[in-house]
């Protein structure tokens, strides 16, 4: 029984390359966790303003965006692993630097540009890592691939912030950064020892053309815009983070601690999702858990400005996590049954900005919407708003509804 609810690690027993990129990302996404600690937390030591903390994010994401872009082209131009070992290296260059600002006396500037690259850096890996799964695993894996992948994510997530803290705390900003550039190590050797990792066909050479053809492509599949716009959806409408320090503190009456646990419920629902992920691979109408998903979210979202006690509020915020991480596991299926190879790239590029930027609109959102209505009030308008924009999406793009699957993940007209 327990085989059939917790995740499904077959995948990792028939794909060596898959162990080994998951064995490397497992360690580094530690250290990674740890300098995103790290980094706001010097910004902050050295100024005392969180506006400058803020601003960290802020120049990171166009660098991301940007080169998120321009890695999918070269993820479906050249092998993939190529792209993966020179952006592993860069990205402990860049740990490199920090570890060395932090011994010498810090200097303000070079932590942001730093992160201004490591941000764009970080989007070409997660584009070329997103473009190769495909390849390592049949489709009937991809579901259970996928849980695994949000799993290994999940958990750096909580592990990693915890480990960073004690590591400031005991032995400094300059050893935590030196924790990171360590782990990048095992990222390297592990991507050296996959196979090589072409595209099929060749690959597509970096153009301005073959950016348009995977425009193209998306215009061309309804169901790639359907999964993208009700992932935009619910982030835009019914993500509530910016509301979390008044909830915590005005609604609930608490302070820091309880705005740190607001922040830290839907990762700990997603990440119980993910560990009882083993269901995922027999779902057969996978459109369909992706809008039941969605609607979940949307649910437990608006349930919130209900609420008015710390654990109801907590149980919602990680039923909310967990509904989105079944999102994120068929939406990834679904895109990744659906690409083809020589557009991987491209197309996972176009979709790690949509994640990326998504949230972002959606705290600016809530922000506004609870200045002007209030804190509650801006809750429940955010989760109605997912939950109606939900319902639009699927009749304007039936394809999603109609999507599903035979017992080898093959898609059935």
């Amino acid at each position: 029984m327990a085989a059939r609810v917790l995740a499904d690690l077959s995948p990792l027993r028939k794909s060596r390359d898959l162990r080994l990129l998951m064995a490397g990302q497992s360690v580094s996404l530690i250290g990674t966790q740890i300098t995103l600690v790290a980094l706001p937390y010097q910004v902050f030591t050295l100024t005392g303003s969180s506006l400058m903390v803020g601003l960290i994010s802020l120049v990171e994401l166009g660098p991301l965006i940007v080169l998120s872009l321009l890695g999918g082209a070269y993820a479906d131009a050249i092998d993939r692993r190529r792209v993966m070992l020179v952006t592993q290296i860069m990205l402990a260059i860049l740990s490199a630097a920090l570890a060395i600002n932090a011994f010498v006396g810090p200097s303000l500037w070079p932590l942001f540009v730093v992160a201004a690259f490591a941000g764009g850096l970080s989007g070409v890996d997660a584009t070329t890592r997103r473009a190769l799964i495909p390849a390592l695993v049949p489709p009937a894996d991809l579901p259970a691939t996928a849980a695994l992948n949000a799993l290994l994510l999940r958990s750096a997530q909580v592990v990693g912030p915890a480990l960073g803290g004690l590591v400031i705390a005991t032995l400094g900003l300059g050893t935590a950064y030196l924790i990171d550039l360590c782990t990048f190590a095992a990222a390297l050797v592990a991507v050296g020892l996959m196979r090589p990792q072409p595209p099929q066909g060749g690959g597509t050479p970096v153009s301005w053309a073959g950016f348009r053809e995977g425009i193209t492509f998306l215009r061309r599949a309804p169901i790639l815009q359907g999964i993208m716009l009700i992932d935009i959806n619910a982030m835009v409408f019914g993500t509530p983070r910016a509301l979390f320090p008044a909830i915590g503190t005005e609604v609930l009456g608490g302070g820091a601690g309880v705005v740190g646990l607001l922040y830290a419920a839907p990762a700990a629902g997603a990440f119980v999702g993910a560990l009882t992920s083993g269901w995922v691979g027999r779902v057969r109408r996978q459109g369909w858990a992706v809008i039941i998903a969605a609607a979940g979210w949307g649910a437990a979202i608006a349930a919130v400005a209900f609420v008015s006690a710390l654990w109801p509020v907590l149980v919602l915020l990680a039923a909310a996590g967990f509904a989105d991480i079944v999102s994120e596991v068929f939406r990834s299926t679904i895109a990744q049954t659906v690409v083809p190879d020589s557009l991987r790239g491209r197309i996972s590029a176009l979709f790690i900005v949509q994640v990326t930027g998504a949230p972002r609109v959606g705290d600016v959102e809530s922000g506004v919407v609870g200045a002007a209505i209030g804190t509650q009030p801006a809750v429940l308008v955010g989760g109605l708003a997912c939950l109606v924009g939900l319902a639009v999406i699927a009749i304007w793009r039936p394809s999603v509804t109609r999507w599903r699957v035979d017992a080898l993940g093959r898609p059935v007209t």
